[in-house]
């Protein structure tokens, strides 16, 4: 179970190397918030987002249409990263492991942290990130031109 509790350079720079879709649990429309730049920073980096929010479900945000909830996204997310304040995390975690698929990963953005939540999903063998932000890790692990996976460029 430790082993998917990720919090070292080699472990992030995995789980940003081999993810092809995002899954934005929290993802907002607005410009200046992070739920809003951090995914548009990854999908300039060749990352499919899939948007999440109750709010905003049918708009379209990043392509995509926004869906509600984890369980009405049209296909698996290989990283689900979550934008939403550590109490939801428990509920959250509920949600991840009653769907039809597993994510390799999920990812509470910088600030958000909830030990309990992450030992759950950690124990049904899904890789955890807390309290990091994608895009720094991204640009600071996966250097420009380093790492190019399905002819998609996944360096900074």
């Amino acid at each position: 179970m430790r082993s998917h509790l990720v919090d070292d350079d080699a472990g992030l720079a995995r789980i940003l190397r081999d993810a092809r879709t995002v899954a934005v649990l929290g993802c907002k429309a607005g410009a200046g918030q992070p739920a809003f730049y951090v995914p548009a920073y990854l999908q300039t980096r060749g990352y499919r987002i899939l948007p999440v929010n109750p709010t905003l479900v049918g708009q379209t945000v990043f392509g995509e249409t926004v869906v509600g909830t984890l369980a009405d996204l049209r296909e698996p997310a290989d990283v689900i990263d979550v934008f939403r304040r550590p109490e939801y995390l428990p509920g959250h975690a509920r949600e991840i492991l009653a769907l039809s698929w597993r994510p390799r990963a999920v990812w509470f953005q910088l600030g958000i942290r909830h030990d309990g939540a992450a030992v759950e999903l950690a124990r049904a063998g899904i890789d955890v990130v807390q309290d990091r932000c994608m895009m720094p890790e991204h640009r600071r692990l996966l250097k420009a031109g380093v790492s190019r996976q399905g002819g998609v460029e996944r360096g900074a």
